[in-house]
């Protein structure tokens, strides 16, 4: 009797120990450590996640739609991601007593342990390292147009080195253990983006709709014109995937039972998703409104003059991308310290996590610099990654656990969801697939 007892208390410990350190990973990993934060937190990290450097190809994805599509695009894909948004606040916490700190977490409740993790973490990992590799090639090209502007007599200098350059910020700042110790620099990007989205239309109203304006579509044959609207609204996915971060920035924000974390959070996703609307209707409305089918795939290349004011707009964009790219990092890095500790059993050091950081941004880095073709790129992984987890995923999710009343409201709104979202995955790629091809045609490696 005595020797089972023992046995018992000495399974007991193990467990404990076991949760003990479990527990003591979980303090260490960058998205569960800290769960202190406000709820203008959600707002700012929500705003620098959603408004990307997307927001300054909308003028040209506009001229690429049309008038009618476009407006109707813009609109429909904001109303649609509203909603989504709002699912994944609420399947944050549905399961009492217990929450869903990250994405997959969330995918392998809804669709099993394994195929919850097939699902969500590839298109997670391909929309993350995704935006971390465009980001680096944005925020490289905006320091070359700022030293371009501010010093035209200069001798010009590769954008490989700007990429360089832009990329040091990140071997600081990755380090940053956790979401909330990059709010500051969140809350700063948040402020940049507000500001250059503001530069971008105000300084085109002022130059006035422009003599030889034209709002007909740019592309000579039909099949052109098809590719570009494709092309275009795989931009416009790519403008609203803030996504995937949102369960992660959620775990920041502390919740008890008669207070639960989706209250705060969805104060902040309204703020954010207003501050969205603030930033994206005037810069692509006005923007197209002003330079017709002729607006650069860049809203900032089209405005040459006057030159403080694009250097200081540039300067912006990079200071916003550098927050942004931090937020999205944030979940890949603890995917890849959760494996290494977890899996792998390595310790949480302090040089682990140098050693990882330093690599990734390291990794990104050189893909930028080795494929900067910025704008088809988008497109392209728009279509692929971004359309799912922004569009449909949330939905499907929401269908397997909620199981709402077939034919109802709730069940209609995510059938069209998913109808929609499915059909951006398919179309998109595609004319970001032939805008590679096009732009790769003449382009030279490292030149």
């Amino acid at each position: 009797m005595g020797t089972q007892s023992t046995d018992q208390d000495y399974s007991n410990k193990q467990m404990s120990e076991i949760d003990a350190k479990q527990k003591k990973i979980d303090e260490w990993l960058p998205i569960t450590s800290s769960r202190n934060a406000k709820w203008w937190y959600s707002a700012f990290h929500n705003v620098t996640a959603m408004v990307g450097a997307g927001v300054l190809s909308l003028p040209f994805a506009m001229s690429e739609l049309g008038w009618g599509p476009g407006v109707a695009v813009l609109i429909l894909s904001w109303i649609i991601t509203l909603y989504t948004l709002w699912q994944m606040v609420e399947m944050h916490e549905m399961v009492p007593g217990k929450r869903f700190d990250r994405y997959h977490e969330l995918g392998q409740h809804a669709f099993g342990e394994k195929l919850g993790l097939y699902i969500v973490v590839p298109q997670q990992l391909i929309v993350e390292v995704g935006v971390c590799i465009v980001y680096m090639v944005t925020g490289g090209k905006s320091l070359k147009k700022f030293h371009d502007v501010v010093c035209s007599t200069c001798k010009p200098i590769k954008q490989t080195y700007f990429i360089m350059i832009f990329s040091s910020a990140h071997f600081l700042l990755s380090h940053l253990p956790n979401f909330n110790s990059i709010s500051g620099v969140s809350l700063a990007a948040a402020v940049m983006s507000l500001s250059y989205s503001t530069i971008a239309w105000s300084a085109s109203l002022h130059k006035g709709v422009q003599p030889d304006v034209q709002y007909g579509y740019i592309a000579k044959t039909p099949a052109g014109t098809v590719f570009n609207f494709f092309s275009a609204l795989g931009d416009v996915a790519f403008a609203y995937a803030g996504h995937n971060v949102v369960l992660e920035i959620q775990a920041t924000i502390p919740s008890t039972p008669e207070k639960p974390s989706k209250g705060p959070m969805w104060k902040g996703v309204v703020v954010a998703y207003i501050v969205v609307a603030l930033c994206y209707f005037p810069v692509a409305l006005i923007g197209y409104w002003m330079y017709g089918n002729s607006v650069k795939d860049n809203i900032l290349i089209s405005l040459e003059k006057p030159a403080w004011l694009i250097a200081m707009a540039n300067m912006f964009v990079v200071v916003h991308v550098i927050g942004s790219y931090q937020i999205y990092a944030m979940p890949v890095f603890d995917m890849i310290e959760t494996v290494l500790v977890k899996k792998m059993n390595f310790q949480p050091t302090t040089m682990l996590r140098f050693f990882v950081r330093n690599t990734y941004v390291a990794l990104t880095m050189f893909v930028a610099i080795t494929f900067p073709f910025f704008g088809g790129l988008l497109g392209f992984f728009g279509g692929f990654a971004f359309a799912p987890t922004t569009y449909f995923l949330p939905c499907v999710m929401w269908l397997s656990i909620k199981k709402p009343r077939k034919f109802g409201l709730s069940w209609w709104a995510n059938w069209v969801c998913i109808v929609l979202g499915v059909m951006l995955m398919v179309v998109s790629p595609i004319g970001g697939l032939r805008q590679i091809i096009l732009q790769a045609k003449d382009y030279q490696f490292y030149s």
